[in-house]
């Protein structure tokens, strides 16, 4: 049995589930929206006295995979319209600033051009000091795939350090030409 698909998960008393049974498909309501996601029909989710429970019906490497997976995202679900997800980017670099445009995002990394970021259903950027950005959304997911995507903009480079990374991220320094 996996160990943390078989964990029940608490439900908060202000979150909302629904399961919709034909297709698999959990709707979850809290403070912060609504998320839809529709699970494999193999899994059994139930909610019973103020916690939701994963089962899986055999032992097959397939299903056994799915089992941990499910449970982990109705936790990601539940967390995201609760409590929310961040993700704080650092410009480091001469010159590399980060300002909100409207609810998109427009970078200066070094470029002859400065960078657009559209803007992304439910997320919000917020620019502290020109150098922190922050990325807020209810899907853990889409926030880290769009924090991952300004990173690709301009990675930090391992000469000098310059470049966009990841709140804690250690860059690793590499020693120039030796004379």
């Amino acid at each position: 049995m996996s160990r943390i698909g078989k964990k029940p998960i608490q439900v908060p008393s202000n979150v909302q589930i629904s399961i919709d049974e034909t297709n698999n498909q959990v709707t979850i309501k809290g403070a912060k929206g609504t998320l839809v996601k529709e699970f494999s029909k193999s899994m059994k989710i139930k909610l019973e006295d103020g916690h939701l429970t994963v089962e899986r019906p055999d032992d097959m490497p397939h299903t056994r995979a799915l089992h941990g997976t499910t449970r982990a995202l109705l936790n990601n679900m539940i967390t995201g319209v609760t409590d929310g997800f961040k993700r704080t980017l650092s410009l480091v670099g001469v010159g590399y600033r980060a300002a909100v445009k409207g609810k998109g995002l427009e970078l200066a990394l070094g470029y002859s051009h400065p960078i657009a970021i559209n803007e992304v259903d439910g997320i919000s950027f917020t620019v502290e000091k020109n150098t922190t950005l922050h990325i807020e959304g209810i899907e853990k997911d889409l926030v880290g795939q769009v924090a991952a995507d300004i990173r690709a903009k301009r990675p930090p480079e391992p000469y000098k350090g310059k470049g966009v990374r990841y709140e804690n991220e250690h860059v690793r320094i590499k020693e120039g030409k030796k004379a």
